[in-house]
């Protein structure tokens, strides 16, 4: 681990201290794109893994969260935006986060971005999400996660 992060790691650690959280970031050698990737770096299990994706609904972003051991359901989420939705491309994800696949954190975004929490992520002690890059995440309570990025919590598995 660096005391020096890259800018983006230091915009979720900011965040999440504007949020009044300590931030815990590990950094890893290796990558933390998907989740399982991050489950084994970190030790846990992939159930424990929170995937950040970015939705597009009548072109306005909506961020998912949902669990790295469930495939959300599309038809789901389009009902809780109010629109169908569509996966966001890498250009889009940029845009909206200002952060790049595979290591885009569930806050710290330029402008806030309606947010779903896949209600089994509340039943662990513990979660963690990317923390900016494919090589660094944190941990927080599923509590925490919820107030933080202001989401409803909803059943999102397909």
């Amino acid at each position: 681990m660096t005391t020096e992060f890259p800018a983006a790691v230091r915009r979720v650690e900011a965040a999440l201290t504007a949020a009044g959280l300590e931030p815990r970031v590990l950094e890893f050698p290796a990558s933390t794109r998907t989740a399982v990737e991050a489950a084994v770096a970190v030790g846990t299990t992939v159930g424990q893994i929170v995937k950040s994706l970015l939705f597009l609904s009548a072109g306005r972003p909506v961020l998912a969260l949902v669990s790295g051991s469930n495939r959300l359901d599309l038809e789901r989420l389009a009902v809780l935006a109010g629109l169908p939705v569509t996966k966001a491309d890498a250009n889009a994800v940029r845009e909206a986060t200002g952060y790049s696949i595979g290591g885009v954190p569930p806050l710290g975004f330029p402008q806030p971005v309606p947010c779903f929490v896949d209600r089994d992520l509340l039943t662990y002690p513990i979660v963690w999400a990317a923390a900016g890059t494919p090589h660094h995440v944190f941990e927080i309570t599923p509590a925490d996660l919820v107030r933080v990025t202001a989401a409803t919590v909803a059943d999102l598995k397909a």
